[in-house]
């Protein structure tokens, strides 16, 4: 017995009782957090990606969630026909199953009603037992149903973009491989003649599911067992699409932070037998600038500043996003004081405002090259006997 790949709730980090939003959201950060292209090289980091997107699949989905949370699994069809249920003609592969240890006290418990009918099966108002059996047994079910269209996956890339790129805004181009609808059968997946291998059970005609500690082998809902689709698409194999890589044009807004997630609506894979396309989400990734630092909007830079300068005030040209700027210096600046520039910080495109530009003040020493200059640091020296450092001692 093999145990299960992960499970599901735990790996988004959310409840069993999250809402679809919370799953969402949990999505959202860890693909941010685990995507390959922010861990180069990080194995461990690309499989947790891939658990994230696989989780994600199922429990951002209204028709796969309900049967994981029943069941432990998602598998298209249920899972699947089993032994010991009138193993009449026309039944397919059974699934191999072993119940030793297995407690059933959730397939009974709130199910109201219950009796026996035709045959000894028995039935409830409410499901429990009877629809629980009926997924696993084949129950009334006589063929398996087809596939549903389904809503194509979201994609994630990552963009790196320079700092002026991300102050500015900039138009970018980004190349994707995703699934697009087959332009041989048109997304239906069907040709009209001939078969093909199935891609969802790879021609074996059958699939694996876990269920907590439990593994079945389950008839492929795609082919029946068949390990064949008959009318398939040659070209996509009948699932109604294909991968290929696109071009698409992409516009940075000006502001673009470090993490900012853009969407691009229908630009993720295309939807299976006909369904809606996902959409794509581009994190970007900033350049540090050597110069200047961001901090949210606003931008911090360090002048340096002559002893008379802080001493007596100036007006000081320092250098910001827009250019040369004016900053006034008032008598008696301290080292590592911080002014602020108004409005010269980046542009926040959602609140159409602008931040500041905080601007610390390093005083420099000159350097004593000449007698002259020596003999003025004396005087200045003389005329300023208080001790700089008198204060300190009164905290030690």
């Amino acid at each position: 017995m093999s145990p299960p790949k992960h499970e599901y709730y735990e790996t988004l980090g959310v409840p069993r009782t999250a809402s679809p939003d919370d799953i969402r959201k949990a999505y959202r950060k860890l693909a941010r957090k685990y995507h390959p292209d922010l861990n180069p090289g990080d194995k461990s980091s690309e499989d947790r990606f891939k658990n994230v997107q696989e989780a994600y699949d199922v429990l951002s989905d209204p028709k796969k969630r309900p049967m994981y949370d029943q069941f432990g699994f998602y598998s298209e069809n249920g899972p699947g026909p089993g032994p010991g249920q009138g193993g009449g003609p026309g039944r397919g592969p059974q699934p191999n199953m072993d119940f030793s240890g297995f407690d059933f006290s959730d397939a009974f418990s709130g199910a109201g009603g219950t009796g026996t009918g035709a045959g000894g099966r028995r039935t409830s108002e409410s499901g429990g037992f009877r629809d629980i059996f009926s997924q696993f047994f084949g129950g009334d079910k006589a063929a398996s149903p087809q596939p549903e269209p389904e809503k194509g996956n979201d994609l994630e890339y990552v963009m790196n973009i320079d700092f002026w790129q991300a102050i500015k805004g900039t138009q970018a181009r980004l190349n994707i491989t995703r699934y697009e609808v087959c332009e041989t059968c048109h997304g239906t997946g069907s040709s009209g003649a001939g078969e093909v291998t199935c891609p969802q059970c790879k021609g074996s005609g059958q699939v694996t599911q876990m269920a907590g500690a439990m593994r079945f082998n389950l008839t492929c809902p795609r082919c029946g067992g068949t390990g064949k689709l008959k009318n398939a698409c040659p070209t996509c194999g009948g699932d109604g699409r294909v991968a290929r890589t696109e071009t698409v044009e992409v516009r940075i807004p000006p502001g673009a932070r470090n993490g900012s997630r853009l969407r691009v609506p229908g630009k993720g894979n295309a939807g299976s037998m006909g369904g809606p396309p996902g959409d794509l989400y581009i994190t970007t990734k900033v350049e540090e600038h050597p110069f200047f630092h961001r901090d949210g909007d606003d931008i911090e830079i360090q002048a340096p500043i002559a002893v008379w300068e802080a001493a007596l005030g100036a007006k000081i040209e320092v250098p910001t996003i827009d250019g040369r700027s004016l900053l006034k210096i008032p008598q008696g600046a301290k080292n590592g004081q911080k002014f602020r520039l108004r409005e010269k910080g980046v542009p926040n495109s959602r609140t159409g405002q602008r931040g500041d530009q905080i601007v610390e003040v390093a005083i420099q020493a000159p350097e004593p090259r000449d007698e002259r200059t020596k003999e003025l640091l004396r005087e200045l020296a003389t005329l300023h006997p208080e001790d700089p450092r008198s204060e300190m001692w009164t905290k030690v």
